[in-house]
């Protein structure tokens, strides 16, 4: 194929890159031959210009198509090359999280650093039995594989795994030995496997460390033999070591640990039995703190202390071996602890009393004084003399360091030794599986010798790699028959030879060694010499002289010379050795005892310093010269690898190649630098290229046809597959070179595989644009005609609703003119009359207010008049008082001025004495002049008094007549006045009437506004009381509409959680029964091992069979009748050998009969228990409904009662409203809305009413919120506290009937308020009637409240008492199985022991008891003897015809003689049968051992079997015959116990026998007696009834062995069905041509094309029809067979899930569709058989969800959302393992993203649900078995002869 064809435009390409390794690329252009470049385009959008090599013109390698990205199998990739391996490798480690890869035969495990689910039993159980191919990559498949290759081939199995420090290696072997533990279990009862997985927490305690690559890195390779028996289970195990790393011992690098042991031992320091080591803080010791690093995240040193004690008291090392062991590594750190000083420059010393070499020589037992002197001290030996040498304190530390790590290596040997004995049994091997955990390539910056073994080794594994992967594909070639060439492949046998041929590496370094003055560089020297021209693989550094190079298979590696011949010495102190095998200490002795067996050649490798290992395997002889023990660490190692290449060649290999994908320990981060070198140095690529090199891709022919039909022409397929496709072959490629015909397969080269998926893509493509082009022509076609249509019709109803529009509009004109026309006449008249009479109204005032002012101007001008007079003399006498006083004042202030004047002068005539004396002459004259003055005066006064007397009387006279007059004018004053103020009040009237006027006027005005103001308020008063009304009216919808949804959530919820607790119920109900039912099964187990034993004893003790006891499990009384009913007649020879038999197993039976009756009392206990659960659950179920009915109908009538009330309130404001609108326009005058007018109250009281109104609806409506969350709260509150009834406040408030009068009261009072205040509404508020509502609802929500939280606190004890009986039953029942597991854990003597006296005290007690049952029943029979003695002569004394009725058939057994004969007419036949005590064991056996379900039974009545044993049961009850019925059951037991053990896998016998045995169940339930199973019967039925015998335990104990019968069935059914449901679900194309093939690798995987032998959904569906008609035809009961199929379909959806998740092939959109048909098809199914109802359907639900997540889209959040809403039966898990799963099988499909993926993680991260992914195939529901009465009558039954029964006889 030309490379134009392939390297054309859009094809991707691989191109180097620095720092991601390869990088994709898109061509832009197509490639021509001859160019010198490509034109690219990288992903990021960036173009650039390739150049190719102009030697080699070597082109970019092609990516594989999308579809084959992600593949299970490298091989599978139709170009191999590395960039698409290490591609194919990232996008399942980081989009897919998967971490398993094949290569051809090799797994390749990339260490993910995160612990993921996929290790646990159920993933173990998948892959147990599958083919390689079939499943998931996994280490579980490569275990299965090793593990079915050794049973198959009988060959031993290896298991190699390899990888880097920090790869998983240990993990994976770990891994893959718990496999085998699991799968094949042990063939003793020593718990081998278990051993074997415990042998590796002690290997990783003591050779496990923290590195900086590895938290828990191995420090030694490991080849662990796991031993089988014939019978291919684990019998023991051995195990060889490697290179054990010492020199970790003493010293390690930052950020890593010393060995985990020593860490371990400080942690638990504090422990009393390590107080004597005297350890402390691992910082306080040289040898745990030099790496800096103590602690590991996430680990418990002290915890991991416990788990390696268990392991090693677990593999028999007891306590005071580990205390030793301990005592050692303590001695190891104290002695790295001793400190050393300089002497001088040639010697050292250790000061006196170091407390650390104290405690050294007190653990190992030494004296310090030797100790201390060999630590700095040598001897030094010569043919003659001996010497004492001192040591530097430089070689006294390396001395102290090398008896460390000796000491260490032989604990390590010690330990791996006592493990291999605990692990060996002795029985014999038959094969074995070694699991090989060793290191890989190792290159460093620095590398020694440790590096130099072990790439040494891995040299040698590649080589046998190579060969074997060679081996395979050339028997893959001729097997197919298909010519072949020599593949030409990588030999590393040169590098080899170099390293371990004669004059090797080694044998150079082994001389060096023994040269008395060698040195690393004269061994570089010679190295040089020898190989530096002869060798091409040996190369010399440039710049050094103490290095040289080696190319490797993976690489070129410098190894440095220094320190090579010191540590292949391996040299340690003799002195120091001696004194330690001079110890007291016996376990220090004995490892040191006998070196020489120590040091075999598959001993340890031991060294001094970097990373030397040890292999420790001792050899069995024991005489070893001198030269062999001082044998070289590389002879050594030389060896031991030798031994380990000729196990691995005796051996079929499998190879696990661990990978490291990061440095940094980040989970799912992937480095492509790193992961290439270790694809490169581990041998994968190398794979690659050997499988590229010949036909890496192979087809069978069915597959390549169904593939690449669509290439093919109608023409070209013919009736040969195998022509028809080399035909097509060649037509499309022409090299026939690419390709090669075999037998089965078709062989490709590289690329061709891609070169066909090309063409078949492009075909497809093009017919998908055709298809395209037709579909969307017919659609655009469709939707054209359709847009016609409707464009047609909308302009026909356009056009007729614009004409009918127009004539309305006409009419509307027409009208509206008219109504215009009157409207108008209308108005301008009622203005007219407005205005006329507003004219005369305004003359009218106009006239009168001229009037009133004329009146008034006259008025005013009289009043002026009188107000001028009296102000004019007002005035006039103002103005005289204000002269008068101005007069007498001036005349004061001159004559004040004169007397001033006077006073001036006397002051100044008083200053001289003259004018004293003149003064006092002047004042005698005075004085005389006085006194003459004074007696004129006195004269004068005396004839004025006579005057004034006379004066007086005349005034007296004339003052009464002037009184008179004064009167009298004031009369008339008075008068006048009064007619004065009678005109000021008329005047103050006028005004006040004008004021008035005003007043009123304004207050007209401001009215009339105030009017139009208030009616503006009231109209938008009346709108918000509107709206306030709408609101109301809202609210109370909205109120109906919550306490309608609140009523519903209510119900609902009520509902859900009485259908949670009725799951919850029953879930619990169903784990009891399973529990219950486990038991059983347990118990059955134990009955068939018993059985085992005792057959096996009696073939090997008794040499003639007969009859044998088995042991009861039934009831006490029945131990003493058993019989195994294997033979047709009873020997009396028998009863010797059933003695010698019991006598010999007396323990056995014993210890089993102890096991047995715990297992009884555990059952019966259960029993009880589950009866009284199933009580509880019948009464709290009648109860909830009943309360549901009674809370649901008050709830009603009280939702009625407020909707009543919130109508009555809505009428009464709509009533106010009314008024108030009448109100306000009924009055059209001004005066209309003033105050006190009767608008004006109306309007106010319905103002103020409104307003109450709506303030009490508004606390109604609050307080309605209110209960509404309270509510809420309460039932939020309940749902967290309780699961259980009733989550509705109401239908607690009334579940009580003794509350309910009041509720009763409460709602009628409601009504009669309701129906009072109907008729006159707006009266309600004044008599106080709507607070008599209010008042009536709050009672009513007060008293609801009580009623729920006394209702609460009943359901809260009843909760708690359930709960607390619950967890009774549950402590109950865990303590028996602890008892149990105790007595089962004791030894076989204190067991037997145990067993022996539990059983005495058993029968002793038995005994007794049937002693005192004996007693009272012989009393009993003689009180009956007695009265039947009184009865008979009573009825001869009475007559023949009452003796009938008197005496029962019974009474006539025990009486036979009577003393009169009593004629007896014809009796019908009462459905008995009689037999005889010898028949019985012929009735067994013909009835049930020798009945063959498809012979005879197939032609008998449904049950006849059961019916017959009944009937037979009934006559053994009529004559009161106890041993007969009790023999008879346990019989019928045992048999049927017996002939399902030995023809237990015959579905028909299985099926067969639970029919019968259901039947024979019911019939004992339904002829009991008991009432509860009578009324099912008929009069005559009834009759039939026992008589005599409760059998209710024996009715136990059969439902019990229907119990086990049913398990049975089941597992018989599933072992029918397990190897068709993966051919028939998921591989089986029901639908043809749907699912795609896509190319497969190395590993064959099961083809879904459907070939002959193959299962097909028509086989499942033919065997599921023939299960079903089976036990149709046996009779089974209907509901049990309903259990059946809900058990088989539980089975085909959990494995088919279960499958599709471990199978990336089947997660596709065309596997979705075909999984849906196949689970349509199994509907249609149940819907033929009508069992649609029987839950089958449910338990599918998983696998209908995973098909449909296959289907749906996964692109945006709504897909998310829809995926997480769709998937509920589904895990978290399970759906993210499916869309990682998810793979294209045609190019048109895509991948689903990362992101999406995290987007479903984060929508599910709030499930809580158990994290564990495959669903549990092994689960069986819990059985039960409704009563189902029969209708048969038992005396229409009739025997046939071919049962051979004629020794019945009907009564």
């Amino acid at each position: 194929m030309a490379a134009s064809e392939l390297y054309t435009k859009c094809a991707r390409v691989w191109i180097p890159d620095a720092e991601e390794v390869w990088k994709s690329a898109e061509l832009i252009k197509d490639y021509k031959n001859g160019d010198a470049s490509l034109q690219l385009m990288l992903e990021d959008g960036k173009s650039i210009e390739h150049t190719l090599d102009p030697k080699t013109k070597n082109l970019p390698y092609l990516r594989n198509p999308d579809i084959l990205v992600g593949e299970n199998d490298l091989t599978a990739l139709s170009y191999l090359h590395e960039p698409a391996v290490l591609h194919n490798l990232k996008v399942r480690f980081v989009d897919s999280k998967l971490i398993y890869t094949y290569c051809g035969i090799v797994l390749v495990a990339i260490n993910p650093y995160e612990t993921l689910p996929i290790y646990g039993s159920d993933i173990i159980n998948a892959y147990s039995g599958q083919n390689m191919g079939d499943m998931d990559p996994h280490i579980f498949a490569v275990a299965e594989e090793a593990y079915k290759q050794m049973a198959r081939d009988e060959r031993n199995q290896s298991i190699i795994v390899s990888g880097e420090s920090g790869a998983g290696k240990t993990v994976s072997a770990k891994y893959a030995m718990r496999y085998f533990a699991t799968v094949s279990g042990s063939a003793s009862e020593a718990n081998v496997e278990e051993k074997v997985l415990a042998s590796n927490p002690i290997m990783e305690a003591i050779g496990n460390a923290k590195t900086t690559r590895n938290d828990n890195s191995s420090r030694f390779g490991k080849y662990i033999e796991i031993g089988f028996d014939n019978r291919y289970r684990i019998i023991g195990a051995n195990m060889r070591t490697y290179l054990l790393e010492k020199s970790r011992v003493v010293f390690q690098a930052d950020e890593e640990r010393n060995y985990h042991i020593f860490y371990q031992l400080c942690a638990s320091s504090h422990l009393p039995e390590l107080k004597n080591l005297k350890l402390s803080s691992a910082n306080d010791f040289l040898y745990t703190r030099q790496g800096r690093s103590p602690v590991i995240i996430g680990v418990d040193d002290t915890k991991e202390l416990c788990t390696t004690r268990n392991a090693f008291t677990l593999l028999g090392i007891n306590e005071s071996y580990q205390m030793g062991l301990f005592q050692v590594l303590a001695a190891i750190l104290h002695l790295g602890n001793v400190e050393i000083k300089d002497r001088d420059s040639d010697s050292s010393v250790i000061p006196p009393n170091n407390c650390h070499l104290m405690a050294f020589c007190e653990l190992v037992g030494v004296t310090y004084q030797d100790m201390s002197q060999w630590l700095c001290h040598r001897k030094l030996k010569t043919a003659t003399e001996t010497y004492v040498k001192t040591l530097p304190r430089l070689q006294a530390t390396n001395a102290r360091d090398a008896l460390s790590k000796h000491i260490y290596a032989k604990l390590f040997n010690w330990i791996v030794e006592h493990v291999n004995k605990a692990l060996i049994t002795n029985v014999k091997q038959h094969s074995f599986i070694g699991v090989l955990d060793i290191y890989g390539f190792e290159t460093f910056e620095i590398n020694s010798f440790e590096q130099f073994c072990i790439n040494y080794a891995n040299e040698k594994l590649q080589q046998q790699f190579n060969m074997h992967v060679f081996k395979l594909e050339q028997e893959e070639y001729m097997k197919e028959q298909i010519p072949w060439t020599l593949i030409d492949f990588y030999d590393n046998q040169p590098c080899i030879n170099l390293i371990e041929a004669k004059m090797g590496i080694l044998d150079l370094l082994d001389e060096e060694c023994k040269m008395p003055k060698g040195s690393d560089d004269s061994w570089a020297q010679k190295l040089y010499n020898t190989h530096l021209k002869t060798c091409s693989l040996f190369e010399k550094p440039r710049m050094s002289n103490r290095a040289f190079i080696i190319q490797h298979f993976a690489d070129k590696v410098e190894y440095q010379c220094e320190g090579f011949l010191a540590k292949n010495k391996d040299t340690v102190n003799e002195e120091q050795i001696n004194v330690l095998k001079a110890s007291k200490f016996n376990l220090l002795v004995e490892l040191f005892h006998d070196e020489e067996k120590a040091t075999s050649p598959t001993g340890q490798v031991p060294g001094t310093g970097g990373r030397t290992r040890l292999s420790i395997k001792p050899d069995k002889s024991r005489e070893k010269s001198s030269k062999e023990h001082k044998k070289t660490v590389g002879c050594q190692f030389r060896n031991s690898l030798q031994m380990l290449m000729e196990t691995l060649n005796a051996t079929t290999p499998h190879y696990v190649r661990c990978i490291k994908p990061n440095d940094f320990k980040m989970a799912f981060t992937f480095d492509p630098k790193r992961a290439v070198q270790q694809l490169r140095a581990c041998g994968v690529l190398e794979t690659i290229r050997i499988s590229a090199a010949g036909f890496p891709s192979r087809w069978t022919y069915q597959e390549f046809f169904s593939r690449y039909r669509v290439l093919m022409k109608q023409k070209d397929v013919l009736p040969d597959k195998k022509l028809t496709c080399r035909n097509v072959l060649e037509k499309l490629v022409q090299d026939q070179d690419k390709y090669q015909f075999g037998k089965t397969k078709i062989f490709f080269r590289a690329g061709q595989v891609a070169y066909l998926e090309k063409l078949r893509a492009d075909k497809l493509r093009a017919a998908c644009i055709r298809i395209q082009k037709t579909i969307r022509c017919w659609l655009a076609r469709k939707k054209y005609l359709r847009k016609r249509s409707a464009a047609i019709t909308i302009q026909r109803f356009t056009r007729g609703y614009q004409a009918r529009c127009l004539v309305k509009f006409m009419r509307r004109t027409q009208a509206a003119t008219i109504i215009q026309k009157y409207r108008r006449m209308y108005v301008e008249k009622k203005r007219y009359r407005q205005k006329q009479a507003a004219a005369l109204a305004m003359q009218t005032i106009l006239r009168a207010y001229i009037a009133r002012q004329k009146y008034q101007s006259l008025l005013r001008e009289h009043k002026v008049v009188i107000i001028q007079k009296r102000v004019r003399g007002w005035l006039a006498r103002c103005w005289y008082k204000r002269c008068l006083i101005a007069i007498v004042y001036l005349q004061c202030c001159i004559r004040r001025m004169r007397a001033r004047r006077e006073l001036k002068k006397l002051k100044i005539e008083a200053r001289s004495v003259e004018h004293f004396k003149k003064l006092n002459k002047g004042m005698e004259n005075k004085i005389m002049q006085l006194q003459r003055r004074i007696d004129e005066q006195t004269r004068e006064n005396k004839s004025v008094n006579e005057k004034l007397v006379g004066l007086e009387s005349s005034y007296t006279v004339e003052s009464e007549r002037l009184r008179g007059e004064l009167n009298r004018l004031r009369g008339v004053e008075e008068q006048a006045k009064n007619k004065t103020n009678q005109v000021t009040s008329l005047l103050e009237e006028l005004e006040k009437l004008k004021k008035e006027l005003s007043v009123t006027q304004q207050e007209k005005k401001t009215i009339e506004d105030w009017a139009h103001n208030y009616r503006d308020e009231m109209e938008k008063m009346v709108s918000e009381l509107k709206e306030q009304n709408g609101t109301l009216k809202k609210d109370k919808d909205d109120l109906n509409r919550l306490i309608q949804e609140q009523s519903q959530q209510m119900t609902e919820k009520m509902a859900r959680a009485i259908v949670q607790e009725t799951q919850q119920l029953e879930t619990d109900l169903n784990e009891e029964r399973s529990r219950y039912q486990n038991l059983l099964t347990e118990h059955l187990r134990l009955e068939e091992k018993y059985d085992d034993l005792k057959e096996a004893m009696a073939s090997s003790n008794v040499s003639k069979p007969g009859h044998r006891r088995t042991d009861s499990t039934h009831s006490s009384n029945e131990s003493e009748y058993t019989y195994n009913s294997e033979y047709a007649e009873l020997e009396e020879g028998s009863r010797a050998a059933e003695d010698v038999t019991r006598g010999i197993d007396t323990s056995l039976t014993l210890k089993l009969q102890k096991r047995l009756t715990e297992l009884e009392q555990e059952k019966q206990s259960l029993r009880n228990e589950l009866e009284n659960k199933e009580e509880q659950f019948q009464r709290a179920r009648a109860r909830d409904d009943a309360e549901f009915k009674k809370a649901r109908g008050a709830e009603l009538e009280y939702e009625s009662l407020k909707r009543q009330e919130l109508e009555s309130e809505n009428k009464k404001l709509k009533h106010n409203l009314v008024e108030m609108r009448q109100s306000l326009l009924g009055n059209a005058a001004a005066s209309s809305g003033a105050p006190g007018s009767p608008a004006y109250k109306v309007l106010l009281e319905q103002l103020n009413s409104a307003c109450e109104e709506l303030d009490v609806r508004k606390e109604e409506v609050l307080i309605l919120r209110s209960q509404l969350v309270s509510q809420k709260e309460a039932m939020h509150h309940k749902d967290e506290k309780e699961t259980m009834t009733e989550p509705s406040v109401y239908a607690e408030d009334v579940s009580k009937l003794k509350d309910a009068d009041e509720l009763k009261q409460a709602c009628i009072g409601l009504k009669d308020t309701n129906r009072s205040a109907a008729p006159d509404f707006h009266k309600l508020n004044e008599d106080g009637e709507l607070w008599l509502v209010n008042q009536g609802l709050k009672e009513t929500i007060r008293l609801l409240e009580h009623q729920l939280q006394t209702q609460r606190r009943t359901y809260d004890s009843e909760v708690e008492a359930l709960r607390g009986e619950l967890q009774n039953v549950k402590e109950e029942n865990n303590r028996q199985q602890q008892l149990l597991a105790q007595n089962l854990q004791l030894p076989p003597e204190a067991r037997i022991e145990a067993s022996l006296q539990h059983e005495i005290t058993r029968l002793t007690n038995e005994n007794l008891d049937l002693m005192e049952q004996l007693e009272k029943q012989d009393r009993t029979i003689r009180k009956l003897k007695k009265q039947l003695k009184v009865y008979s002569k009573r009825i001869g004394e009475m007559g023949a015809g009452q003796t009938e009725g008197q005496t029962s058939p019974g009474q006539m057994v025990d009486e036979p003689i009577h003393p009169v004969n009593i004629p007896r007419r014809e009796k019908d036949f009462q459905g008995m049968l009689e037999y005889k005590k010898e028949d019985e064991l012929k009735l067994v056996k013909n009835l049930i051992l020798e009945l063959k379900p498809r012979g005879v039974a197939v032609n008998l009545i449904p049950g006849l079997p059961a019916y017959i044993l009944f009937m037979c049961l009934r006559h053994a009850d009529y004559v009161n015959d106890d041993q007969k019925v009790r023999t008879l059951l346990t019989s019928t037991i045992n048999s049927i116990k017996k002939i399902l053990k030995k023809r237990g896998d015959d579905f028909e016998t299985v099926s067969f026998w639970l029919a019968n045995t259901c039947r024979f169940l019911h019939c004992l339930k339904q002829y009991s007696g008991d009432e509860a199973f009578m009324k099912h019967n008929t009069s005559r039925q009834n009759e039939h009834c026992l008589s005599n015998f409760d059998l209710a335990e024996y009715r136990q104990v059969i439902s019990d062995l229907a119990i086990q019968i049913y398990q049975q069935l089941i597992k018989c059914m599933e072992n029918i069905l397990q190897p068709m449901i993966v051919s028939g679900m998921l591989e089986h194309e029901t639908i043809q041509g749907v699912s795609g093939v896509k190319p497969t690798g190395l590993r064959k995987r099961t083809s879904s094309i459907a070939d002959e032998g193959t299962y097909t959904l028509d086989s499942i569906l033919r065997q599921l029809s023939a299960f079903h008609s089976t036990m149709c035809q046996h009779g089974t009961d209907p509901e049990l067979i309903k259990q059946v199929v809900k058990q088989q379909f539980y089975i085909i959806g959990a494995v088919t899930l279960n499958n599709l998740l471990l199978r990336k092939d089947m997660c596709s959109w065309s596997k979705g569709m075909q999984i849906r048909y196949n689970v349509s098809q199994l509907e249609e199914w149940l819907r033929d058989k009508g069992l649609m109802v029987c839950g089958a359907k449910e338990t599918l639900e998983p696998l209908i969800q995973a098909a449909q997540l296959l289907q749906v889209k996964k692109k945006t959040d709504e897909d998310a959302e829809a995926i997480c809403s769709m998937c509920q039966a589904l895990t978290t898990a399970q759906i993210v393992k499916v869309l990682n799963l998810y793979t294209p099988v045609n190019e048109f499909e895509e991948r689903v993203s990362v992101a999406f993926i995290r987007t479903i993680q984060t929508r599910l991260r709030d499930r809580c649900e158990s994290p564990q992914l495959l669903m549990d195939t092994k689960m069986i529901y819990p059985v039960t078995f409704p009563f189902s009465p029969s209708s048969l009558a038992l005396e229409t039954i009739q025997i046939p002869s071919s049962l051979n029964l004629a020794f019945l006889t009907r009564v």
